[in-house]
């Protein structure tokens, strides 16, 4: 199994130019995304026929190979082939001409290359505070118990010190000094910078140098630290470039701190927060005009939302809102219905078809979408392949996401929806959530199977 990891690593490496066409290679959950220096070399193709190969989506100027859940395997492969974006240099992709759809591409390939490799630690903590709200409520362990509280802490780190691993993942992102940005988001949530925000919030003037500093929170938040982070990748070449070299060892690092510290908690830092309140006031006034209209909306858009990678676009909106107000009740509870529907299609062809490979492909990715709701399986080896399931699962989303919307579902995680993680759902005031819960995932596997045998597909060949 192993040498089939590598040979379809060096194949993928192979047909998008080779090692030195890549300028870095990362993943998430099933796709191996990779930023290439002359994307002419790309062969779309080539790599769509490989066997293990998914699909291909081009997002925001990056490539992006569906692999499935064992994705870092492939990885760690292609890692063996070559040192791919870990230096510090400038690099050598070509310039391209800035315009409005290049910017927006640019905004949204910083922010989904930036959160996709945190997304394990938050639902890692997520999870934990889920299964800490399930022994509450069952009594397994109280609140008041140090062993509560220590968990609770585990759970939540990832959250409070959220502008940190987002600095992080930023550096390796814009190609800066990852230490000095983890520095920069750590005087954000530093014990007497939280104090001081907190004295300003009561009133009291807070100011560097005699300007005026808006007082802000920084703990659970995203926009701050990705911005600050971007705004150091330049000050930083600047710096180096004006420092003597005898002096770059101690004077350098001290230059670009004390430029960019200021900056960041005068002008970026508050500025990232406004935006990001904007988008959660977006979310929310949405959710508020339409009601479980917008969540049947979410419901039935999220595959092809998942199809284009713009689903991870939400990513910190839903993080945010979580953080905030300790749930969100739009774009998860769509999700619930939109992941099981696409297992239920997948269960449907595996039940309909005589092309054992596909029946196989099929079992398999239900089991991926049912359990985990890792749908990138069922989604191109099944519903876009074979096209009519695919409208089977758009349908179902969507009449799932209304139920959820009218049952008033909400989400205390940002676990991808399935059996396992759909506790996620339970209301701890609200016992009776967990028939809806139970419903909704029923009815979408029901009805997303029916309708697959209603609306039928064109079987494969077995040499298909």
């Amino acid at each position: 199994m192993d040498k089939d990891f590598k040979t379809l690593a060096v194949a993928i490496v192979d047909l998008v130019g080779g090692i030195e066409n890549i300028e870095s290679v990362t993943h998430c959950m099933t796709r191996l995304r990779l930023n290439l220096k002359d994307e002419s070399k790309f062969q779309e193709a080539e790599i769509k026929a490989l066997k293990g190969v998914m699909g291909v989506v081009k997002q925001g100027g990056q490539f992006q190979i569906i692999l499935g859940n064992n994705v870092s395997k492939y990885y760690a492969e292609v890692l063996k082939l070559g040192d791919f974006g870990q230096s510090t240099g400038d690099g050598e992709k070509q310039k391209q001409k800035l315009t409005p759809k290049r910017i927006g591409a640019n905004i949204l390939d910083a922010l989904v290359g930036t959160m996709s490799p945190l997304i394990p630690a938050i639902i890692g903590g997520s999870m934990i505070k889920l299964l800490l709200m399930v022994f509450d409520m069952t009594g397994w362990l109280a609140r008041d118990t140090t062993t509560f509280q220590i968990l609770d802490a585990i759970g939540d780190g990832a959250f409070y010190f959220l502008p940190i691993l987002v600095a992080a993942s930023a550096a390796r992102k814009f190609n800066t000094n990852m230490f000095l940005a983890i520095a920069l988001a750590g005087a954000m949530v530093h014990p007497t910078y939280v104090q001081l925000m907190a004295d300003g919030a009561l009133g009291y003037r807070i100011s560097f140098l005699n300007i005026p500093i808006t007082p802000v929170r920084y703990m659970y938040t995203v926009l701050p630290a990705l911005c600050t982070t971007w705004v150091l990748s330049y000050i930083e070449r600047f710096v180096d470039r004006i420092t003597p070299e005898v002096t770059k060892n101690f004077l350098k690092p001290m230059l670009i701190l004390l430029i960019t510290a200021p900056i960041a908690l005068i002008f970026i830092g508050p500025v990232g927060i406004w935006i990001g309140t904007a988008i959660s006031g977006v979310v929310f006034w949405t959710q508020d005009r339409l009601g479980f209209v917008a969540v049947a909306m979410m419901g039935g858009m999220w595959p092809l939302l998942v199809m284009t990678g713009m689903h991870r676009v939400f990513t910190p909106t839903i993080i945010e809102t979580i953080a905030t107000t300790g749930s969100e009740g739009t774009v998860m509870p769509g999700q619930l219905g939109a992941n099981l529907s696409l297992g239920g299609v997948s269960l449907a062809v595996a039940y309909k078809t005589k092309n054992s490979e596909l029946r196989q492909q099929a079992l398999a990715a239900a089991s991926s979408a049912l359990v985990a709701g890792i749908t990138e399986p069922a989604l191109y080896g099944v519903a876009v392949r074979l096209k009519r399931p695919m409208v089977a699962a758009l349908i179902t989303g969507a009449v799932c996401g209304a139920v959820a919307g009218i049952a008033g579902l909400r989400s205390h995680s940002m676990a991808a929806p399935g059996f396992v993680t759909s506790i996620q759902f339970i209301d701890p005031d609200n016992p009776q959530s967990i028939f809806w819960i139970l419903g909704i995932m029923a009815l979408s596997v029901v009805m997303s199977f029916i309708l697959t045998l209603v609306l039928g597909f064109e079987d494969l060949k077995e040499d298909e």
